[in-house]
C-alpha cells in the first residue's frame, strides 16, 4: 500500500461495522503509538455548527499568527480536506507514513474506518509542530474517536435530534453524549442558547469551567454590526477533579461581570443568522484560552471577515442565485429555511436534495417545503443514502402544494443540470442535504462557472 487511496481502501475492510462507538480499541492503539499533543487542543461537538465553529477558530488564530492544525469530518470532495495545516488541506502522501505506523502498531486490534483514519490524522497533527490543534467530533462526543485526546477547551454548539439510534431518543440523552468531551477544571463553552440540562449537570458534576451563552457571554447588534461581551478567563492553574467548578456564579443570570468586549464587529463571512451563535462561542473559547493563546482585536475582526467554509449557506454569485448547504437534519434545515426567507423574493425556488436513509425526513420536508417550487431528488454514491425514488414518494405523500413538482436523478450534478435547464435568471437553486449531495456538485468544480456556460448556450 503506497498511496492514500490504497490505505483508505484498506481501512474500509478492517472492521465489519461502519460505526462502532467506544474508546477502548482506539485508546489502546493510541497509547501504543505514544500519541500526545504539545500544544493547546480545542475540541468541538454539537449537532450543527461544528464545522463553522472550527473554521472561525482557525481563521482568527491564523490571523493572530498561530500555526493551526484542524481535523474535521466528513469531507466534501477529497479525503485530504479532513486535515488542514495552516489553512491548507494536507497532501495525501504526507499521511501515508502515519497510516503505516497505525497499521503496524494496532496488530490484533480491529479498528473501524473512522478510528483508523482518525489515528493517522491525529498522529500527523501531533507531529506538525502546530501552535494549536482544533478537533471536530464526528458523532456524539463521549464515545467518539477524537475524545481520546484531553481537550484544553471544549466547545458544544447547537444540540438537536440527530443520530438518535446511537445517541439516544431526546435532547437530554444527546446532550449527555456531547458533554462527554468536557474535562474537569477546563473551559466548557456552550453556545446553544437553551442547552439540555444534562450538559449543565455534567459540567457541574466534573468541575468544568462552564461558559454559557446568555450567562457568561452574550451578543448584541443591529443590521450593520455586532458586539460580543463576556467574563474574563479565570486566573490560575486548572482545577483538579472534584473541585468546585470555576464560573459557578454564571449559573445565575446577571451574576457575572462582563469585563471583556469586542464592539463594532462586521458579521462573519459565513452567512446565516445561526453563525452569530457560533461566532459567540468561538470568542468565548478564545477568551477562556487567552493566557495560552493571546489574540488581538484585529485578529478577531480579520479572522471573522476572511473565514471560508464551503457548503455552509454558501451563496455562489451569479444568476440564477445558487445556494449550497449541507443541512441534513431537521434543525439544520430549519436554519436553512430561515436563511432562505431572509434572502428576499425569488419567482421560483429549485431544490436539489439527497440525504441519508436514517434521517427524520418528515419535519425536514414540512419546514422547507413551502419555500420549494421544484424538487430534484438525487441518488447518492453510498448504500446509506435514501434513493431518489424513495425521497420523491415520501415527498408526494405529504405534499399539499398542487403547483409544486418533483423529479428523480441519478447523481447530484445531473440534478443540478436539470435545475439549471429549468431555471430563469431571477430564480434560485438550493443544493442541500448530505455532504455527498453538496460534494457531488463541488467535485465538478465551481458550479457557477458551469451554470454560466450552460445558461449561455456556449
Amino acid at each position: 500500500m503506497k498511496t492514500l487511496a490504497d490505505w483508505l481502501a484498506h481501512a474500509e475492510q478492517q472492521h465489519p461495522k461502519t460505526i462502532e462507538l467506544g474508546l477502548e480499541r482506539i485508546r489502546a492503539v493510541a497509547q501504543r503509538l505514544g500519541l500526545a499533543f504539545d500544544c493547546p487542543v480545542i475540541t468541538v461537538a454539537g449537532t450543527n455548527g461544528k464545522g463553522s465553529t472550527c473554521a472561525m477558530l482557525e481563521s482568527i488564530l491564523r490571523h493572530a499568527g498561530y500555526r493551526t492544525a484542524v481535523f474535521t469530518s466528513p469531507h466534501l470532495v477529497r479525503f485530504e480536506e479532513r486535515l488542514r495545516l495552516n489553512g491548507e488541506a494536507i497532501d495525501g502522501a504526507e499521511l501515508v507514513p502515519h497510516f503505516e505506523a497505525v497499521e503496524q502498531t494496532r496488530a490484533e486490534i480491529p479498528l473501524t474506518y473512522f478510528e483508523l483514519t482518525t489515528l493517522a490524522i491525529l498522529r500527523c497533527m501531533a507531529a506538525s509542530q502546530s501552535d494549536v490543534a482544533i478537533l471536530e467530533v464526528g458523532l456524539g462526543g463521549r464515545l467518539d474517536a477524537v475524545n481520546i485526546i484531553d481537550a484544553d477547551c471544549a466547545v458544544i454548539t447547537s444540540i438537536d435530534l440527530d443520530h438518535m439510534e446511537y445517541l439516544g431518543p431526546d435532547r437530554e440523552s444527546i446532550g449527555f453524549e456531547k458533554a462527554g468531551i468536557l474535562r474537569p477544571g477546563r473551559p466548557a463553552i456552550v453556545s446553544d442558547p437553551v442547552p439540555p440540562q444534562s450538559v449543565i449537570d455534567h459540567a457541574q458534576a466534573i468541575g468544568a469551567d462552564l461558559w454559557r451563552f446568555g450567562h457568561d457571554f452574550n451578543v448584541s447588534g443591529d443590521k450593520q454590526q455586532w458586539g460580543w461581551s463576556g467574563r474574563a478567563a479565570a486566573a490560575g492553574p486548572p482545577q483538579g477533579e472534584g473541585a468546585p467548578p470555576r464560573g459557578v456564579a454564571a449559573q445565575q443570570p446577571g451574576a457575572v461581570q462582563f469585563s471583556r468586549r469586542y464592539s463594532g464587529l462586521a458579521y462573519p463571512a459565513l452567512r446565516g443568522a445561526n453563525q452569530l451563535l457560533n461566532a459567540a462561542g468561538v470568542l468565548a473559547a478564545l477568551e477562556a484560552l487567552r493566557q495560552r493563546l493571546p489574540i488581538t482585536a484585529q485578529a478577531v475582526r480579520t479572522g471573522l471577515a476572511m473565514v471560508e467554509l464551503p457548503g455552509r449557506f454558501q451563496i455562489v454569485p451569479g444568476e440564477p442565485t445558487l445556494v449550497l448547504d449541507v443541512a441534513h437534519n431537521a434543525h439544520a434545515v430549519a436554519a436553512l429555511a430561515e436563511n432562505l426567507d431572509a434572502m428576499g423574493f425569488s419567482p421560483t425556488t429549485h431544490a436539489v436534495f439527497g440525504v441519508m436513509a436514517d434521517k427524520d425526513l418528515a419535519p425536514m420536508l414540512a419546514r422547507i417545503g413551502p419555500l420549494i417550487d421544484r424538487w430534484y431528488f438525487t441518488d447518492l454514491p453510498t448504500p446509506r443514502a435514501a434513493s431518489a425514488a424513495d425521497l420523491l414518494a415520501r415527498w408526494q405523500a405529504q405534499n399539499t402544494r398542487k403547483d409544486a413538482s418533483g423529479s428523480v436523478h441519478a447523481e447530484p450534478m445531473a440534478a443540478l443540470q436539470a435545475a439549471i435547464d429549468a431555471a430563469n435568471p431571477t430564480d434560485r437553486i438550493v443544493v442541500f442535504g448530505s455532504f455527498f449531495t453538496v460534494g457531488g456538485v463541488l467535485a465538478h468544480g465551481t458550479p457557477r462557472l458551469q451554470a454560466k456556460h450552460l445558461l449561455s448556450g456556449a
